[in-house]
């Protein structure tokens, strides 16, 4: 015996949990029973129809028939050349009347003898026969017709509620992680955080809560895709109307966005109101609005710029925190030339051109930086003087230093011609004299040795 109170239990609980209704399960369990008994027991082209009751748990099963008459069926016999012509006339587009089928139809002299009063078109119910044995098999029908049927109202109800969420922002719960893809629990509904839409560097955990960006709903074969992202600009957009109330209300607008997710961002803002402060706005006092968006995105950087009509001013201000010496714009080729001093430079391109490259998106036109060249010529005539003096002074050493070379290059010489004609005398010496010498120089070295120790 079936159960009524686990069944009631289980059809309300879906109700509330799944927000499918009652009467749409009861419709499914109906219309999956009379699959199945049809299965079982029906012939072909045969139309079953059952009737649950909840109250008693018991299944009554009918047969439906049409009353028609010979001018709604084709009431002779018709072979394969008539299939050919059947099939050639639909191709053709041309109106071809159903075959007469005793079970599924009943001529309206037969029907009129069973209800007086039918009309053509109207169905006429015949009881059919429970079956003793009617149980396991049925059972397994109903179920997957059961299951197919929940996932159907499922799908509605999710396309109903997520489908007018789209382009919002929604929190959940860490679910699962498949080969880097963040699977999100919503609620009803499952969501999706592809690795592509996840911000760099960060790392999830199964059961941590994560808000993120639903920018895709879709409807597919296998079910309900919501697509979620924390890298979409978008996101920073939904995040500063949350924490910026004049953002939320359309007093301050973004005007633009440029971002790398994670990294840095760019927004120009724009105030409808000239007493409201646009910065200032997205900003907070003390920093409090921008911090909190910063930290939501994993400590990203946000540089907020004045949205300006006139691209010169946009440019600059584009490139903060660098200062522009000037900015020539080229309409025809949108693009710009943005001359910097020699210690903006750095600045200005940004840590491997991002902040250029920033600029560069945030305002759609192309931008290059130069660099101006150092100084190489003195403006002031002192100082020109100063230079002139110096450089004289150093010529001056130049000269002396030369000549104090040449007057040791000629020591040298002369004391090379000298220890020559020492050479000669010496060999005119005798032996005896030659020793003595040599005790004399031993002398002397030893004497100067001494010295040089002492000092």
């Amino acid at each position: 015996m079936m159960d009524l109170k686990v069944l009631n239990s289980a059809l309300h609980q879906l109700e509330e949990e799944r927000g499918i209704p009652k009467d749409k399960i009861v419709d499914a369990i109906e219309q999956a029973l009379a699959a199945a008994y049809k299965k079982d027991y029906g012939k072909k082209g045969q139309i079953v129809r059952a009737h649950f009751d909840l109250s008693s748990g018991m299944t009554e099963f009918a047969q439906v028939k049409v009353a028609v008459d010979e001018s709604m069926v084709r009431m002779e016999e018709e072979g394969e050349e008539d299939e050919v012509t059947e099939r050639a006339e639909i191709a053709d587009g041309e109106e071809v009347l159903p075959r007469f089928n005793p079970e599924q139809h009943i001529l309206i002299e037969d029907a009129r003898r069973i209800k007086k009063d039918v009309i053509p078109g109207e169905e006429l119910v015949f009881a059919l026969e429970t079956k003793d044995d009617y149980g396991r098999i049925a059972a397994q029908t109903a179920k997957q017709v059961i299951i197919q049927r929940i996932r159907e109202a499922e799908k509605v109800s999710v396309m109903e509620e997520y489908g007018k969420r789209e382009g919002e922002i929604i929190s959940g719960t860490v679910q699962r992680i498949e080969r880097g893809n963040i699977f999100v629990d919503l609620g009803k509904a499952t969501g999706i955080l592809p690795y592509e839409e996840q911000i760099r560097n960060e790392r999830y955990r199964q059961g941590e809560r994560v808000r993120a960006y639903l920018f895709s709903v879709e409807e597919t074969p296998r079910g309900i895709n919501l697509r979620l992202s924390r890298s979409h600009p978008i996101f920073l957009r939904k995040l500063f109307e949350i924490e910026a109330p004049e953002i939320a209300s359309g007093v301050v607008e973004i005007k633009a966005i440029a971002r790398e997710a994670g990294s840095r961002s760019k927004i120009a803002v724009f105030s409808n109101d000239s007493h409201v402060d646009p910065v200032g706005s997205c900003v907070g006092q003390r920093g409090v609005r921008v911090s909190t968006v910063m930290s939501e995105l994993g400590g990203e950087k946000i540089d907020i710029i004045e949205w300006s009509a006139d691209p010169v001013q946009f440019i600059e201000d584009a490139l903060s925190p660098a200062r522009a010496q000037s900015v020539e714009i080229f309409e025809a080729e949108k693009r710009a030339t943005v001359k910097v001093s020699g210690d903006e430079l750095s600045l200005a391109i940004g840590k491997g051109g991002q902040n250029v490259r920033l600029a560069a998106k945030l305002t759609g036109w192309r931008i290059d930086i130069q660099g101006d060249a150092p100084t190489t010529v003195p403006v002031d005539e002192t100082l020109a003087q100063e230079v002139a003096v110096m450089n004289g002074a150093k010529e001056i050493e130049e000269v002396e230093e030369s000549a104090h070379e040449d007057e040791l290059i000629a020591e040298e010489i002369q004391e090379r011609n000298n220890s020559t004609d020492e050479d000669a005398d010496a060999s005119s010496k005798t032996p005896e004299e030659v020793e003595g010498s040599i005790d004399d120089l031993k002398a002397e070295s030893e004497e100067a040795r001494d010295e040089e120790e002492k000092a």
